[in-house]
């Protein structure tokens, strides 16, 4: 049965990519054209935007030096850290959704040398990431498919949402912004008809999405990082930016240095190997929870309303445990 054209171009685009310049006959010979197909291939590839010329010194075709892109034009250190990225975050399913970054892995090293494959399945087996727990979204793929579409073509949706803000299930018009992953699930930013201003959602709370014939353009001004502010995490709060002082004792001290929590953060160290931790936030309900993480071996300095905010909630879990 004689292959289909489309099939013949993928293998001839292949064998011009992976083996280099080859003659005429070569190529007849590996995808089983005459030589008129062949030169009628070469001819529609060229129409196609890929630049193929003969080479007098290889004495072959060839694709341009411009076009393509093949492994070996990364380094040892660049192959790792694409194939463990790609593997581990859409095979492992550390980022729900991403398992295309695992077919591209795949598709990276089917370009390489048996004996280079095996040296970097070796080495990327020896690194592991792990993520912070990740949410169950295996029932939400048709609603992140829904939002990609929607940000593409810039079409309104029609959102169910179960919102813990309101208590209830709301339904509102969706401008959707910015798709985010962020503390172990996906989240969408865009704007809410109903909110009458831009919001964060997120995915596993969405009850259904409905494309409707509505455009929208995205805001001129509109940034991720000018919508964020100075949010501890990924839901700024309305009101002006707060300067936080939090003390943590020595027990922990080093594990809170270690790490850049925050852009605007500044460490203070003590003397009797306490640090004061230094930020300014927008908003105090998510940077709350971070700082109850660390027990009795954080105290929140200022201001007063965060102070007030996590004295409530350790006294409220104390009484817990207290029954």
């Amino acid at each position: 049965m004689k292959d289909k054209p489309i099939t013949r171009l993928v293998r001839l685009l292949r064998v011009l990519e992976l083996e280099g310049a080859r003659s005429a006959r070569e190529l007849m010979k590996a995808t089983g054209a005459s030589r008129r197909t062949l030169f009628r291939d070469l001819d529609a590839i060229r129409e196609a935007g890929i630049e193929v010329a003969y080479s007098r010194r290889k004495g072959g075709y060839q694709l341009a030096e411009s076009c393509g892109f093949s492994a070996g034009e990364l380094t040892s250190d660049e192959l790792v850290s694409l194939v463990v990225l790609a593997e581990q975050v859409g095979n492992d399913q550390h980022v729900p959704f991403f398992e295309p970054a695992g077919t591209a892995a795949r598709k990276l090293q089917s370009n390489m040398a048996p004996k280079e494959k095996a040296q970097l399945a070796e080495l990327a087996a020896a690194i592991t990431l792990i993520p912070n727990g990740v949410a169950d979204l295996d029932s939400k793929s048709q609603q992140f498919g829904q939002l990609l579409d929607a940000r593409r073509e810039r079409r309104v949706l029609r959102m169910k949402y179960a919102s813990l803000t309101e208590w209830d299930t709301i339904v509102t018009k969706l401008r959707p912004y910015q798709l985010i992953y962020s503390r172990h699930s996906w989240h969408v930013i865009g704007r809410s008809s109903v909110h009458r201003e831009v919001r964060t959602f997120k995915l596993s709370r969405i009850v259904s999405l409905e494309p409707l014939d509505e455009s929208y353009k995205l805001p001129r001004g509109f940034s991720l990082r000018r919508y964020l502010g100075n949010a501890w995490r990924i839901i700024p709060e309305a009101g002006s930016d707060m300067k936080v002082a939090v003390r943590f004792s020595p027990l922990v001290a080093t594990n809170v240095s270690e790490v850049l929590w925050h852009p605007t953060q500044r460490l203070e160290p003590q003397p009797d190997g306490s640090v004061v931790f230094h930020a300014t936030v927008s908003g105090v309900n998510e940077i709350s929870w971070w700082i109850l993480g660390y027990a009795d071996q954080a105290e929140v300095l200022r201001p007063a309303r965060l102070r007030k905010l996590v004295g409530d909630r350790a006294r409220n879990m104390a009484r817990v445990y207290d029954r």
